[in-house]
C-alpha cells in the first residue's frame, strides 16, 4: 500500500516538475518586454494605471469607475493588453496596444462582434467611402456573402473630388465605424458605446446615432425627433431605466422606443442583435429602392417590436402607406433618371462624374430628398415626407427638364453656327 502511495507522490511531482520545467523553456523565449509585465491582479490591487490617470486624464478614470465593467472587475488591462496583429507600446512597465479595436471587445463580447461584422455598419460602411483597396480578400468575400456589391467597389466619387482634409474630418468621422484594422477586425465598437464609460445607455441614446443618421441625405435623427416617438421619448425620458441589461430590456424599463429599440434590441423575448440590419425590408438608401432578399423575415422581425405598443391592424396600414411612398418615390426617380441617361446618349454630358450642374441637382434629387422622403415615411415625420421629400422632388423636376432643354438647345444653336460658318467657308 505504501509502495503504491509513494508512486503517486513520485509521478505528481515529477509531472509537476515537467510542466514548470516546460514552461519555463517557453518563457525564456518570450520577449523580455512580455515576461516584465506586471500581472492583471497587481492592475487591479494596486489601482496602478490610476494612479497616474487620475492625475492626467481624470476624466477617463472617473468614466471607468462609474461603467459596468468596473463593477464587474474588469481592469485596464483586461482591455489594453495587446493582441496578436496589434502593435505593442511598452508603458510604464506595462506592455498595452497602441490602439485598440473590436477584437479587444470580442474577447468577450465575440456574438455582438460577429453580427455586427455581418451588417451594413461594417465593412459596407468603410468601403462606401474607400472602395475595396483597404480590405482583404477573406474581409471582403465575408461582406459580400451579406451585401453584394457594397464593398467590392470603387472609392466614392464625389469624396475624392472633395479632397482628403474632407475625407479625414467629414467622410471618415463616421464612416470608419467599419474601417478594416491591422489585427484583422473591422471597426470600432466605441463609436457607438464611448471608450471607458463602455456604456449601453450611451447606445440607446438617439442622439448617438444621430452623430451619423442627420443631414440631409439620411435625416434620421431629425425625423425621430419630429414623430411621436421623439416627441414622447423627450417627454418622458427622464422615467427610463437605460441601463438595463439587454436580455432583460422591457417595457416598463423604456415605455417608448429609440433607434436602438427597433432596430437592435432583444424587448420582452424579442432577438437581440447587432447587425441593424436584420430587420429592414428595403434597401431605402438606393436611388431605386428595392426589396431586401430577407424582406419577409426581417419585416416579421421589425413587426414583433412594434407589437409591444400598438396592434396588428395600424402596424400593417402605416407599412402599407409607407410602402405605397417608396413605390411613388421610385417612379420619380426613375423619370429623372431617364433624363440623365438621355443626355448622356446624346453625348451632352461628358463621361466624368460631378462637373456638370445637372449631375450635382440628380444626385440631390435621390441621394437627399428621395431618401428623405422614404425614411419620413417609414419613420412617422410627416413634414420629411412633404415639404422636405415630395415638394423638392416635384421642384427639382421641374428644374431637371428644364435643364436638359437648355442643353438641347444650346447644342442646337451651336450646330446652326458650326454650319452657318462652313457654308460661309464654302462661299469664299
Amino acid at each position: 500500500m505504501q509502495r503504491v502511495k509513494f508512486a503517486h507522490v513520485f509521478i505528481a511531482v515529477f509531472l509537476g516538475t515537467a510542466i514548470v520545467g516546460a514552461a519555463l523553456l517557453v518563457n525564456a523565449k518570450r520577449p523580455d518586454v512580455d515576461t516584465r509585465q506586471p500581472s492583471a491582479n497587481h492592475v487591479k490591487a494596486t489601482g496602478k494605471c490610476a494612479e497616474c490617470h487620475r492625475r492626467e486624464t481624470s476624466a477617463v478614470v472617473h468614466q471607468y469607475e462609474t461603467s459596468r465593467h468596473a463593477a464587474k472587475g474588469i481592469n485596464c488591462l483586461d482591455c489594453h493588453k495587446a493582441l496578436d496583429g496589434q502593435n505593442k507600446l511598452e508603458h510604464k512597465g506595462f506592455v498595452i496596444a497602441t490602439h485598440l479595436t473590436s477584437k479587444n471587445c470580442a474577447k468577450c463580447h465575440k456574438t455582438e462582434y460577429d453580427q455586427f461584422a455581418r451588417s451594413r455598419h461594417a465593412a459596407p460602411a468603410w468601403a462606401a467611402v474607400a472602395g475595396s483597396k483597404d480590405f482583404t480578400a477573406e474581409q471582403i468575400a465575408h461582406a459580400e456573402k451579406y451585401h453584394k456589391g457594397a464593398v467590392l467597389r470603387k472609392a466614392n466619387a464625389l469624396s475624392l473630388l472633395e479632397g482628403p482634409a474632407a475625407i479625414r474630418s467629414g467622410c471618415a468621422s463616421c464612416h470608419d465605424v467599419g474601417r478594416p484594422n491591422s489585427d484583422g477586425s473591422i471597426g470600432s465598437c466605441t463609436d457607438c458605446h464611448s471608450r471607458h464609460s463602455s456604456s449601453i445607455a450611451l447606445a440607446r441614446q438617439p442622439e448617438t446615432c444621430g452623430q451619423c443618421h442627420m443631414g440631409p441625405d439620411h435625416s434620421q435623427l431629425e425625423i425621430y425627433s419630429e414623430s411621436k416617438h421623439g416627441v414622447l421619448y423627450n417627454a418622458q425620458k427622464s422615467q427610463f431605466n437605460m441601463h438595463v441589461d439587454s436580455q432583460k430590456l422591457s417595457t416598463a424599463d423604456m415605455s417608448v422606443p429609440t433607434c436602438s429599440t427597433c432596430h437592435m434590441s432583444g424587448l420582452e423575448g424579442n432577438k437581440m442583435t447587432h447587425d441593424t440590419t436584420e430587420r429592414l425590408s428595403w434597401f431605402l438608401f438606393a436611388a431605386k429602392s428595392d426589396k431586401r432578399p430577407i424582406f419577409d423575415r426581417a419585416q416579421v422581425e421589425m413587426k414583433e417590436t412594434c407589437l409591444k405598443c400598438h396592434t396588428k391592424a395600424p402596424i400593417d396600414k402605416f407599412y402599407d402607406e409607407a410602402e405605397a411612398v417608396v413605390a411613388a418615390t421610385n417612379i420619380k426617380v426613375n423619370e429623372a433618371a431617364q433624363i440623365i441617361q438621355k443626355l448622356r446618349d446624346e453625348n451632352l454630358l461628358t463621361p466624368k462624374p460631378f462637373d456638370e450642374p445637372i449631375e450635382f441637382l440628380y444626385f440631390d434629387y435621390w441621394h437627399y430628398y428621395g431618401r428623405t422622403a422614404k425614411h419620413g415615411a417609414f419613420m412617422g415625420g410627416a413634414d420629411f415626407v412633404q415639404w422636405h421629400g415630395n415638394y423638392e422632388l416635384l421642384k427639382m423636376l421641374t428644374d431637371m427638364k428644364h435643364m436638359a432643354a437648355e442643353l438641347r438647345a444650346a447644342k442646337h444653336r451651336s450646330n446652326v453656327k458650326g454650319q452657318s460658318d462652313a457654308e460661309g467657308q464654302s462661299n469664299d
